[in-house]
């Protein structure tokens, strides 16, 4: 082969001409590993000198080095500002996860509170005219009024308690409003006014939804004139009993206004609404604490903790180096998290952060909000107390997330040893622990949780449902799980192929039992070609007592009994505990999705409610009617033979 046709063919010298041939423009880059994986997604004003900078630079035996010998091919998007540059590389980084980017897991969508519907006395319903108060996740629409986000459920549920005190909204659901006779027991304690049986005017309990949004958007203290007024009402006309609860009101009101006191003088409109982000950095580890203000309350915080946090920072440094200044880690943490976590998400009018960010960031957030964004990272008064509350957060959840790592490297070195187990990278210990359950051999599932990186993966746990096995046959349900899961992955191994990382061979195979279980295990693992050092059961030791459990080896070693106070025992009880509470939560469920046909009536064509209805009281419940026979459905009035017939079927 000649000089010019290696050029071409050599991986290297081609990415270098690529590299060569980008163009000046703003944009973002991708760099990927010879396993196809994504190593690291980066922006640029300037994608030619950004890039060009990794490959012109002798990194030695660093961090930045090592990513940089392991890049084989470049991918670019050129896009028209850096904002727009920005927004794509966050983007990218929560899709791709690459490695050398810190990364802000995504969390389950904040929640909300819910006024339902609009006060109207011309409301179709009943309900309608009187909307209730409720705890909300999901998407938001335009037929309800939402306030929040808050940063959890308790936040939520504690406002919905204060709501039932101060203004007696409803919380019962609208079947629940429709069918009432007599008031419930929140009317007798006075969290509710009862307009299920009609003990509040239509027009009362609008005003009462009025000045419950109003305290909810930080107007507390127009709420608090309506309710003098309508005690003053009260006194005037001698009705003393009802001028007192009005007063009792204000007191409940006035309490958590003072729990809550704020200078509300040395805030404008704007800040009443604010999220607080402290950032926090020790022992390799890092912690984002996002605290919200909304209507002027404080609702509490949240932290957030980083992966990849070492290697992305230490990227960034290097690329820092090409810009004036340099910035810290704690903005780049900052800045991270800004990026990943707004986007999608409303965004306050004002953040306020314990270290400064990138001005070109908070740009580009506002124009994706559609609204001016304010930072400030040097605060006074009562932001300045908000942002100390959020720092001494960040702190301690840090160090409990130290103490709690800590403690599991400690029980993941201990199981390694025990097992004496030979890890290339301890850090990347992963165990599969396999359970099955049933009840009395009905709905058999199987579980498989995952123990990797020092903590439990719930994202990779999986259940499987047994098929064509005599109930209650373990043995058989444990064949059929582990062939099922190891199967492909064994053809994978042996013919070369590449494997996602979530799907490679675990270090350890856990199985809930004895030598019987073992060697269900043993058997399928021969048949695979896999390697049997790698199964281990966990027999229940004398009397089924905890702590006394025993380890079972599929390759011939013997029995090995750990101390009932060994940071292995530990570890081992606690994977081998969530896999059987994986599993039998699963069962459950598919138990009754059994015992009713995984089928509700509302979903049977030609059951409407009186049907319904009619159904449920002869035999008690969806249970009754999926246990009766087509003869006895015909017996009901309304149901005809077909329909009796078709019932059956979709419950059986």
């Amino acid at each position: 082969m000649d000089a010019t046709a290696a050029t071409v063919y050599d991986p290297r010298e081609r990415l270098l001409a690529e590299v060569a041939a980008l163009p000046g423009l703003p944009g973002v880059y991708r760099y990927f590993d010879a396993r196809g994986e994504v190593l690291y997604v980066g922006k640029a004003r300037n994608l030619k000198k950004r890039v060009s900078s990794y490959f012109h630079k002798d990194h030695g035996g660093t961090r930045i080095g090592h990513m940089v010998s392991r890049i084989v091919r470049l991918e670019t998007t050129v896009v028209r500002t850096e904002a727009e540059a920005l927004l794509l590389e966050n983007n990218l980084i929560k899709t791709l996860n690459p490695k050398f980017n810190i990364l802000f897991r995504d969390d389950k969508s904040y929640p909300y509170l819910k006024i339902t519907g609009l006060p109207d006395a011309e409301a179709a319903t009943q309900a309608a005219r009187f909307p209730r108060v409720a705890y909300y996740r999901g998407s938001v629409d335009r037929r309800h009024r939402y306030f929040g986000p808050y940063p959890g459920a308790w936040a939520v549920k504690e406002t919905i308690q204060l709501i039932q005190k101060v203004f007696r909204l409803r919380t019962c659901e609208d079947t629940v409003f429709a069918n009432r006779s007599r008031p419930c027991l929140l009317y007798q304690i006075r969290r509710c006014s009862g307009p299920c049986v009609g003990l509040v005017k239509a027009e009362d309990y609008a005003l009462d939804v009025r000045n419950a949004e109003a305290f909810l958007l930080g107007d507390s203290q127009q709420v608090i004139d309506e309710l003098q007024q309508r005690m003053a009402q009260c006194a005037e006309v001698m009705d003393y009993e009802r001028a007192a609860e009005w007063r009792d009101r204000i007191a409940a009101l006035s309490r958590v206004l003072h729990q809550q006191a704020m200078d509300e003088s040395s805030l404008s409109a704007s800040d009443r609404d604010a999220d607080i982000l402290a950032v926090s950095v020790a022992g390799g580890r890092a912690c984002v604490n996002l605290a919200m203000v909304r209507g002027s309350r404080h609702l509490g915080d949240r932290a957030y903790f980083p992966t990849h946090v070492e290697d992305a920072t230490a990227v960034a440094a290097d690329e820092a180096a090409d810009e004036p200044g340099v910035r810290q880690i704690e903005q780049q943490l900052l800045e991270a998290f800004i990026a990943q976590h707004y986007l999608g998400q409303p965004v306050p009018p004002l953040l306020v952060l314990s270290h400064a960010v990138d001005a070109a960031l908070i740009d580009a957030l506002g124009q994706q909000a559609g609204q001016r964004v304010r930072t400030v990272h040097q605060p006074r008064e009562q932001r300045r107390i908000w942002l100390d509350m959020a720092v001494k957060g960040a702190e301690i959840a840090l160090a409990r997330l130290l103490a709690e790592e800590g403690s599991q490297r400690e029980r993941t070195r201990a199981l390694a040893d025990a097992l004496d187990l030979e890890l290339p990278d301890p850090d990347r210990f992963r165990v599969e622990c396999f359970d099955v359950s049933h009840t009395a051999g009905e709905a058999t599932q199987a579980s498989c949780v995952v123990y990797d990186d020092h903590r439990m993966q719930n994202s990779q746990y999986r259940r499987f449902n047994i098929q064509a096995v005599t109930g209650g046959d373990d043995y058989a349900a444990m064949r059929q799980v582990l062939t099922r899961r190891y199967a492909k992955l064994a053809e994978a191994l042996q013919s070369g192929e590449s494997v996602a990382n979530a799907a490679r061979m675990p270090d350890l195979v856990l199985v809930d039992g004895g030598r019987g279980q073992v060697g269900v295990a043993r058997e399928v693992f021969e048949e695979l070609g896999l390697d049997l050092s790698l199964i281990v059961g966990v027999e229940k030791g004398e009397g089924r007592k905890v702590g006394l459990e025993e380890l079972v080896f599929a390759d011939g070693r013997p029995k090995v009994r750990l101390s009932p106070d060994s940071a292995a025992l530990m570890l081992v009880a606690q994977i081998r505990d969530e896999a059987h509470r994986f599993a039998i939560t699963g069962m459950r469920a598919r138990r009754a999705s059994v015992r009713t046909g995984g089928s509700r009536l509302e979903d049977i064509a030609g059951v409407g409610p009186k049907k319904r209805a009619a159904l449920l009281q002869r035999f008690g419940g969806v249970r009754g009617v999926a246990n009766a026979g087509v003869e006895d459905l015909a017996s009901v009035e309304g149901i005809s033979r077909t329909l009796a017939e078709a019932i059956y079927r979709a419950l059986h």
